[in-house]
């Protein structure tokens, strides 16, 4: 979509459309543990100690219940809004860290799950070699993720018959700390043209120091220095930025997946939103952790941390007074860069137009108030390339993807 589409239309009965939403981050599998990890471990927790705890989660997993808990949450998804998914997937291997007999087995159940519930997916299988900026072997917890550039490279041929007009596959390089530079020229060197890469980057002032002390540089300086960054790249978080890299990377054309809820709960920081926007950086939302699947919640409190930051209000305007309308516009723009998909014009979301919230709502006021006005739910149905899978504000298999997701989570929690 261009900056000259409109973002809102109506139905012939006079209810309120609006675009469908790319989740440009998600790890499916934490899902099912969200809430669990809000108990203090430590008077100093922080993203380093919640990633403890999720790997000891990771570690239950199988093709089954990752199918189970993907179809919940794509399910989830679709009933708030979102109708494509960018899956950040490095739950490989079996529990011992050896290959399924498949190798892209967990890789298929993702797949699976998203062609049952109809949200497109951009599936980015995960290269995670090390574990730390000084090349330090995998833990014992991560062992789950590893490939080398041989078999990464395998996995993604593994893939390429599954692509499918809803299915999209694209590369993720876990971080620059867990891909070391000589891997990740090979990996970009080997890809087909224009494949989509992903990254996690500059989550953490600790993950920042650490490529300062052993680079030279800080993160996303580094990465702009040493791989061609363009519009094929969305950089995941990319939270701590200097001055000098928010222009770099606003000008490189890559876009900034931002996952406010988050961050918020792992403690990371707050993006620097406005001096991106003001440099004419390109960004979109994601669900990332799954402790919110709403891209109302996301799309809030992008803003509202930045009224928390500089004491102001109506920070994200851009090309409009609306901040609604600017923050939607926003990720609408940097869906099809990010996700692959060249066809989101057909997906759309229709708006309860009884919920109290949008009472006398006009063009000019309906996003602010879907956005903005209260935590009811307010997407009455969703379409996904003109095919409905959300009618009444509930996905068509809410039912049964439900209860083979209850029967998953007793497995997950029982072992």
């Amino acid at each position: 979509m261009h900056a000259t589409t409109p973002l809102v239309a109506t139905t012939a009965d006079g209810r309120w459309t609006l675009p469908g939403i790319a989740n440009l981050h998600s790890h499916a599998f934490q899902r099912a543990m969200a809430g669990l990890a809000e108990r203090q471990t430590d008077p100093a927790d922080s993203f380093w100690t919640w990633r403890e705890t999720m790997y000891r989660f990771a570690a239950r997993f199988d093709p089954d219940t990752l199918h189970a808990v993907a179809a919940q949450l794509y399910a989830e998804m679709l009933e708030a809004g979102y109708t494509a998914v960018c899956e950040f997937h490095y739950l490989h291997h079996d529990r011992d860290g050896s290959p399924y007999a498949d190798r892209a087995a967990m890789s298929r159940a993702l797949i699976a799950a998203a062609r049952e519930t109809g949200i497109r997916l951009t599936l980015l299988p995960v290269l995670y070699m090390s574990g730390g900026f000084d090349g330090r072997a995998l833990g014992e917890r991560q062992r789950r993720f590893a490939h080398d550039v041989d078999e990464y490279l395998h996995l993604l041929d593994l893939l390429r018959d599954e692509e499918d007009e809803r299915v999209r596959l694209g590369c993720a390089l876990h971080s620059l700390r867990a891909v070391p530079p000589e891997a990740m020229r090979a990996v970009l060197d080997a890809l087909p043209h224009g494949m989509r890469v992903h990254i996690h980057i500059a989550e953490q002032v600790a993950e920042v120091d650490e490529c300062v002390a052993l680079r030279g540089a800080r993160p996303v300086e580094w990465l702009l220095a040493n791989a061609e960054v363009d519009a094929r790249w969305t950089l995941v978080h990319a939270t701590h930025l200097s001055e000098a890299e928010v222009q770099g990377l606003a000008r490189s054309g890559a876009t900034v997946a931002i996952c406010p809820t988050t961050e918020a709960n792992l403690g990371d920081g707050l993006f620097p939103l406005r001096p991106f926007l003001d440099a004419g950086g390109r960004w979109g939302i994601g669900s990332d952790s799954h402790v919110s699947v709403s891209p109302v919640e996301e799309l809030r409190w992008l803003e509202y941390g930045q009224r928390l930051v500089t004491r102001r209000r109506n920070i994200a305007v851009a090309d409009s007074p609306s901040v609604g309308e600017s923050l939607l516009r926003g990720v609408v723009d940097s869906a099809a860069q990010a996700t692959g998909f060249d066809d989101l014009a057909r997906d759309r979301i229709v708006l309860d137009a009884a919920a109290p919230a949008l009472a006398g709502a006009t063009a000019q006021d309906v996003i602010d108030r879907w956005v903005f006005a209260g935590n009811r739910p307010l997407v009455e149905t969703v379409e996904v390339g003109g095919e409905r899978v959300v009618e009444d504000g509930r996905h068509r298999d809410a039912g049964r993807i439900a209860a083979r997701y209850r029967q998953a989570m007793e497995r997950l929690l029982s072992d």
